[in-house]
């Protein structure tokens, strides 16, 4: 499999996948708010979006990975937010999330990055087993919490 980073030439690819993804955490689709969402992070240089191809299709997304910059105030250095990922029903257990996530933490050591960060459901114990075969570890050091802003 290759892994690429996407560009808005991708778009129409990514789109169908990232609204997939959406559905996964029981969002609706809308599909045209999650083209317009991934054109101004990739024009705007907000996030860095990784996709995964079979070696032989170009055509064919087995999955990606988006990641956000943040900071880190205490280190005085950068964190990359591994906030999505997704891998296609039919791409599962061929290690799409290991090679996205693997592409990802070398791009974090790239640019001196302190850590990557990842969160996901509770229940999603498949993904949970993934982040840490790959060395996330839970954080016991601090507690997070949300704010929803309405």
């Amino acid at each position: 499999m290759r892994i690429i980073k996407a560009t808005l030439e991708h778009l129409d690819l990514l789109t169908p996948l990232f609204v997939r993804y959406r559905e996964f955490y029981g969002e609706l689709p809308f599909p045209d708010s999650s083209r317009d969402f991934l054109e101004k992070r990739l024009k705007r240089e907000e996030s860095v979006i990784y996709l995964a191809f079979p070696d032989d299709d170009d055509s064919r997304l087995l999955g990606f990975c988006q990641l956000y910059p943040s900071y880190s105030s205490l280190s005085l250095k950068r964190v990359w937010i591994l906030n999505d990922i997704y891998v296609t029903e039919d791409a599962r257990r061929q290690l799409v999330a290991d090679h996205l996530m693997q592409t990802a933490k070398k791009m974090a050591r790239e640019t001196q990055a302190v850590r990557m960060r990842v969160s996901t459901s509770a229940n999603n114990e498949v993904a949970q087993k993934v982040y840490e075969s790959i060395g996330f570890r839970e954080d016991t050091q601090f507690k997070n919490y949300t704010l929803p802003i309405n």
